[in-house]
């Protein structure tokens, strides 16, 4: 982990909640001049703290209107089937995050589709195709609460 100071943790807070800040802005937010809070910036970039400053998107005003998560279970984990799932969940663009879990599932997607014909394309037409998958279960998001994350960061003080 890396040691941060103060000021770092304050970047790290404000860039979560706005990524375009200029380092002008950023360097008054947190009570620095523009020159060392560049040195902060590109130093949490290079740690690796900072991975990407990206955009997000709204799904519903690109016409993406059904997220789901789903849940696979594989039938085998003595051969190379959990790697060929990864592998083929990473080339699928209807799946926008993919964890390995602990208990009746192994992996756990979130689907984001366009309506629920495209979802039932995409669980019957690929994840059910795929050899290695013995079963799914989905759960439909009616309405996002919370999210996407921002990490806490207090325990960084």
């Amino acid at each position: 982990m890396i040691s941060l100071d103060r000021h770092e943790v304050a970047m790290l807070d404000v860039l979560q909640r706005d990524g375009r800040r200029t380092i002008t802005d950023l360097a008054e937010d947190v009570g620095l001049s523009a020159t060392p809070c560049a040195r902060r910036f590109d130093r949490l970039t290079e740690s690796g703290a900072i991975r990407a400053i990206v955009a997000r998107l709204d799904r519903r005003a690109l016409g993406l209107e059904v997220e789901v998560f789903v849940q696979v279970r594989l039938g085998s984990h003595a051969d190379d089937t959990p790697e060929r799932f990864i592998a083929m969940v990473g080339r699928l663009d209807e799946v926008v995050a993919c964890w390995s879990l602990t208990g009746d599932f192994d992996f756990m997607l979130q689907v984001v589709v366009t309506d629920v014909e495209a979802l039932n394309d995409f669980i019957g037409g690929t994840l059910l195709k795929f050899d290695g998958v013995r079963d799914v279960r989905t759960n439909l998001v009616l309405k996002n609460h919370k999210g996407p994350a921002k990490l806490p960061l207090g325990h960084l003080t």
